[in-house]
């Protein structure tokens, strides 16, 4: 994997700074800044930041998720009820710029009405394909990202944006991006945070297909490792 490392002893504070000036850099220039969200507990803490900026103009901000859980949105396991809580409501966010990957729908439904709304934004916006500014991706211990676990049907997805992926692990579907809808982002940034990730994060960086993370490429791909 091609990807920039930067290494931290203040993880929160740098994602935030790192993120917020993404997007404040972007919306000097005008437009919507696309902004892809993770789930897990890492990023929580980051999105409570943010929601604090005062640069930030959430009017101008889409947001997206990397993956869901096919669970409700008030679900405790979804990610969608930790963002709402951590950065949404917080923030004010418009709920018109929020494509939610709906988990209380089946999961090929709700992988197929989240890439719908990604293909009309993409034609509105007269590109091939959607394309984020930021997607932020987590790191499992087994090296998944998103939910793009080892040995699941969705890491040979080559067409599709949004899949539903039966994750045996957890004997359960999940809804994720695949590699090409992360392929044509600007950047990715992965969040990896904690001492006992660091192991993994040097493999996934050595390129070990393995591990799916090791997979991801994007205009840009960088790593903040704290912990």
């Amino acid at each position: 994997m091609s990807a920039e490392v930067i290494r931290t002893s203040d993880f929160a504070n740098d994602a935030i700074a790192y993120i917020e000036k993404q997007i404040v850099d972007a919306q000097k220039n005008g437009g919507i800044f696309r902004l892809s969200l993770c789930g897990g507990s890492t990023p929580a803490f980051v999105y409570q930041g943010l929601a604090e900026s005062s640069e930030i103009d959430w009017e101008r901000v889409l947001l997206t998720f990397g993956d869901e859980r096919a669970v409700p949105p008030e679900d405790e396991q979804s990610n969608y009820r930790m963002v709402q809580e951590s950065l949404l409501d917080p923030a004010g966010v418009p709920m018109a710029n929020v494509v939610r990957i709906c988990g209380e729908l089946e999961p090929a439904e709700a992988a197929e009405r989240c890439e719908e709304q990604l293909k009309k934004l993409a034609q509105i916006a007269g590109e091939d394909c959607f394309v984020h500014d930021l997607i932020l991706l987590g790191m499992g211990d087994d090296g998944h990202t998103a939910s793009l676990f080892p040995e699941t049907k969705a890491l040979r997805e080559s067409d599709r944006l949004v899949v539903e992926n039966f994750v045996p692990k957890f004997d359960t579907f999940r809804i994720t991006f695949t590699y090409p809808l992360i392929a044509a982002a600007k950047e990715v940034l992965f969040l990896v945070n904690g001492a006992s990730k660091h192991e993994m994060a040097e493999n996934v960086l050595a390129g070990d297909p393995a591990y799916p993370a090791s997979a991801i490429r994007a205009g840009k791909v960088k790593w903040l490792i704290g912990g």
